[in-house]
């Protein structure tokens, strides 16, 4: 199963906290990947290398350079879960993907009353989110992506 990424934050320590699609933040250490893969200490050894890290294109790792990127399931299988006050929070496109639906059908599901504007969905700006919680809720378990 593929965790898409939606944002990286790379701190001082050699750490990375990544933020899933799923609503779910974790830290990453990097540094214990220097003694098993030596293409990995380049990050340490030049100066602005590891903050230099961005999510690539269709969330499914990071990456520093051609040579050298994390699948996005290294970061979910070994990272440390973390809290923050936007866990469980996730964007219509993302849930409409997790759980196989239109977004068309969370708007609709809204207007008849089914999930509850304030409660469990609101919008910021042009963007519709909603809480993990209230597609578990009406729409069971996500499907699982290959």
């Amino acid at each position: 199963m593929f965790h898409k990424i939606k944002a990286v934050i790379p701190l001082p320590d050699y750490k990375l906290i990544v933020q899933f699609s799923e609503g779910v933040t974790k830290v990453y250490d990097v540094a214990a990947l220097f003694e098993r893969y030596p293409l990995f200490r380049a990050l340490s050894d030049t100066p602005g290398a590891f903050a230099s890290v961005y999510v690539d294109v269709g969330g499914h790792g990071v990456v520093w350079s051609d040579d050298l990127d994390l699948s996005c399931d290294e970061m979910w299988e070994n990272g440390k879960e973390i809290r923050t006050p936007f866990d469980g929070l996730m964007a219509f496109s993302d849930a409409s993907e997790l759980w196989g639906l239109n977004e068309s059908t969370l708007r609709k599901a809204i207007a008849y009353g089914k999930l509850k504007n304030g409660v469990d969905v609101c919008k910021f700006g042009k963007q519709w989110v909603i809480s993990a919680e209230a597609m578990h809720r009406e729409y069971g378990r996500h499907r699982d992506r290959i």
